[in-house]
C-alpha cells in the first residue's frame, strides 16, 4: 500500500529520519491494522518484522511458566517494535501483544537491519531510541517493586496517554492488571478512587482521561523520569 510521508510520519521515530534514510525507507513500509490482544511476537520466536505504529500500542510482557505476566515496556507513535533485530538477536524471550488496537507500519526485519548496520545516521537514532526504552524497562521495575499499585495505574495512564491520539483508551481492569502484574481487584480499587476523584471516566472497558494535570500530581516519580529521558535523548523533531 502507498501511502504519503505525511502519514507515514504520525510515527515519531520515522519522522525523524534524515531524508536519504526516509527516502529507502518508507517504501519498505507496510500499513497493517493490529487489534486488541494480537500478539506480534512470541518468546524465542524469531522476528521476522519491526513495527512502527501511529495509533496502536505495543505491550512487551514476560510470561511466567504459572502464566502469569508483568509488562516491560510500552511502544507506541514514538518508537518501533523489534529493536532485537539491531541489538544482536533475531528473537526476544518476552511477549509483544497489542495493547490498545490501531494501525501501524511493518517493515521485513532483515532490511531494517541491513540499513542500521550500513547508514550510520539511522543507526545513531535507533540507538538513542534504544536507550530510552532501556530507561522505561528499568524504571518499570523499579516502579513495580516500590511504588503503591495506585501510583502503578497513574504511571501506566500516562504513558498509555503520551503515545494515543487522545485521552481514551480501551482496556478491560483486568487486562490492566495483566500488565501491571497485580490482581484485578486492586487496579478495580485504584480505578474507582481516581474515578471519585474526577479524574478518569470508566465504562465497559473504556477509560476516559477527563484530568491529566491531577493524574500526574497523583504519579510517582517514575513517570517523569522516563519522560524526560526520552525527551533528552529525541532530536527536535523526535517528541511526544
Amino acid at each position: 500500500m502507498t501511502v504519503s510521508p505525511t502519514i507515514l510520519e504520525q510515527n515519531l521515530l520515522l519522522a525523524a529520519l534524515p531524508d536519504g534514510a526516509k527516502e529507502r525507507i518508507f517504501p519498505r513500509l507496510t500499513l497493517i491494522e493490529l487489534n486488541l490482544g494480537d500478539v506480534i511476537y512470541e518468546s524465542g520466536q524469531p522476528i521476522e518484522y519491526v513495527y512502527f505504529p501511529t495509533s496502536c500500542i505495543i505491550s512487551l510482557l514476560y510470561v511466567m511458566l504459572n502464566g502469569a505476566s508483568a509488562e516491560i515496556s510500552v511502544v507506541g507513535n514514538e518508537g518501533m517494535a523489534g529493536i532485537a533485530v539491531f541489538m544482536g538477536g533475531d528473537s526476544t524471550p518476552s511477549r509483544s501483544i497489542v495493547q490498545s488496537r490501531g494501525a501501524a507500519y511493518r517493515m521485513p526485519s532483515t532490511e531494517l537491519k541491513a540499513e542500521f548496520n550500513n547508514h550510520a545516521d539511522v543507526r545513531v537514532l535507533m540507538l538513542r531510541y534504544t536507550q530510552a526504552l532501556i530507561t522505561q524497562m528499568s524504571q518499570t521495575a523499579v516502579c513495580n517493586r516500590h511504588h503503591s499499585i495506585d501510583q502503578q495505574l497513574c504511571r501506566w495512564l500516562l504513558l498509555s496517554l503520551d503515545r494515543l491520539p487522545d485521552n481514551r483508551l480501551t482496556m478491560t481492569q483486568e487486562l490492566i492488571a495483566n500488565m501491571l502484574g497485580v490482581r484485578w481487584e486492586g487496579v478495580t480499587e485504584a480505578a474507582g478512587k481516581l474515578q471519585k476523584l474526577g479524574i478518569i471516566e470508566y465504562h465497559r472497558g473504556h477509560i476516559t482521561v477527563l484530568d491529566r494535570a491531577r493524574l500526574e500530581t497523583l504519579c510517582c516519580e517514575c513517570y517523569a523520569v522516563v519522560k524526560r529521558e526520552t525527551d533528552r535523548l529525541a532530536p527536535d523533531n523526535f517528541r511526544y
